[in-house]
């Protein structure tokens, strides 16, 4: 069962689609949260999830403060189920049906605070290198990004004007923090 660890929808179960989906474990998103709640990236911040799944990551980040949440997922149905999650919670967000990529190659609506990248564990290095490198014109200077890989996966190829933060293992997960370097400001 997955839910809502904390905030406005805190305990409110959310729906995960049947197949091609991993949702963030709930000790994972507690974790992570409370790092990034601490260091204030959270909180009236803009938050972007892609590879987005069942919206756990996006959707606690709007019931912990954010102020502007997108979550960007490519599959029908699981676009379905995060719009309905979201409705069930109360919880306003902008969910967008398109695959990450295309998002990032697009004109920038949001300087966000916080990236949270979950790609399908399929996905190589070289494709999540290529999210990485996108996200640039989308992200506040001081920007924070979680990336969450399979733990047999290699860390990330962090691009130019990123420094890797924090890494943490969860289960078969791990979870890396990178933030935007003072240079790349």
């Amino acid at each position: 069962m997955t839910r809502i660890v904390a905030g406005t929808a805190k305990g409110h179960i959310l729906r995960v689609p049947s197949s091609g989906t991993r949702p963030t474990s709930e000790k994972a998103r507690e974790a992570v949260f409370s790092r990034l709640d601490h260091r204030g990236f959270i909180a009236d911040g803009e938050v972007l999830d892609l590879f987005a799944g069942s919206g756990a990551l996006g959707l606690e980040a709007k019931s912990r403060g954010a102020r502007a949440v997108v979550l960007v997922e490519s599959e029908g149905p699981a676009v379905s189920i995060i719009r309905d999650n979201a409705a069930r919670a109360h919880l306003d967000v902008t969910v967008v049906r398109m695959k990450a990529e295309k998002y990032l190659s697009q004109e920038p609506n949001y300087r966000f605070d916080a990236v949270f990248v979950d790609p399908p564990y399929r996905y190589t290095e070289a494709q999540i290198t290529k999210v990485l490198e996108g996200l640039a014109p989308h992200v506040a200077a001081d920007a924070v990004v979680v990336v969450e890989r399979d733990s047999s996966s290699p860390e990330p190829s962090w691009p130019e004007g990123w420094e890797l933060d924090d890494s943490r293992r969860y289960g078969t997960a791990t979870l890396w923090t990178a933030q935007r370097s003072a240079d790349a400001q």
